[in-house]
């Protein structure tokens, strides 16, 4: 697995073995950054369920202002912080060794709203309901934020409407697919009613 574009390029990034993370191919990866291309100069970047730190790290890469890497698995969190090093893009990063919804909790008034959020939580385990419903009513977010769920071809995101999102694109891959999301502003989901 390596950095595909940006600053840190062609760098190969180290990997856990065994320890429940998920690398998400390279393929994939530049599928991905190929939809986030325009968003992300100067982004500021929420990578959650972050893993080896690839996807946080492509986003430092190609030019976000700063990410924040959230990852509980502390082997997970030493690879994001080896990985961090190799590539210099330590000053951007920030690393939360915690669980996801703990550190939504830490970030709610301390930051300012997250431009892009990406989250690749374990498969088929209703992480991305538990996520979503935090940020429908949180301010770590705005109607502008680009919010982007890695999950199973088999899940569905029927809830996430009710929640007061639009799902605005899909890209669908062997296993599994790149779900994009936004807040639906409070007056359209008036309308909707």
């Amino acid at each position: 697995m390596r950095v595909i574009a940006g600053t840190a390029r062609s760098i190969k990034l180290k990997t856990i073995e065994g320890a429940g993370t998920r690398p998400t191919t390279d393929r994939t990866k530049e599928t991905l950054f190929n939809v986030l291309h325009s968003e992300l100069p100067g982004a500021a970047f929420l990578d959650l369920f972050s893993g080896s730190g690839a996807i946080g790290i492509e986003a430092l890469s190609r030019g976000a202002r700063q990410a924040c890497l959230v990852e509980q698995n502390r082997q997970a969190v030493q690879c994001i912080r080896e990985n961090l090093a190799k590539t210099r893009l330590e000053e951007g990063a920030m690393v939360m060794e915690c669980d996801v919804m703990t550190a939504l909790i830490r970030l709610e008034g301390k930051s300012d709203p997250f431009d892009i959020v990406f989250m690749d939580p374990p498969y088929d385990h209703s992480l991305e309901k538990q996520v979503l419903s935090y940020l429908s009513d949180s301010e770590l977010i705005t109607e502008d934020t680009t919010i982007v769920v890695e999950a199973s071809l088999e899940t569905e995101f029927v809830d996430a409407v009710q929640m007061g999102f639009e799902v605005y694109k899909v890209k669908q891959y062997k296993t599994n697919q790149h779900v994009f999301l936004c807040r639906i502003s409070q007056r359209n989901r008036e309308g909707q009613e």
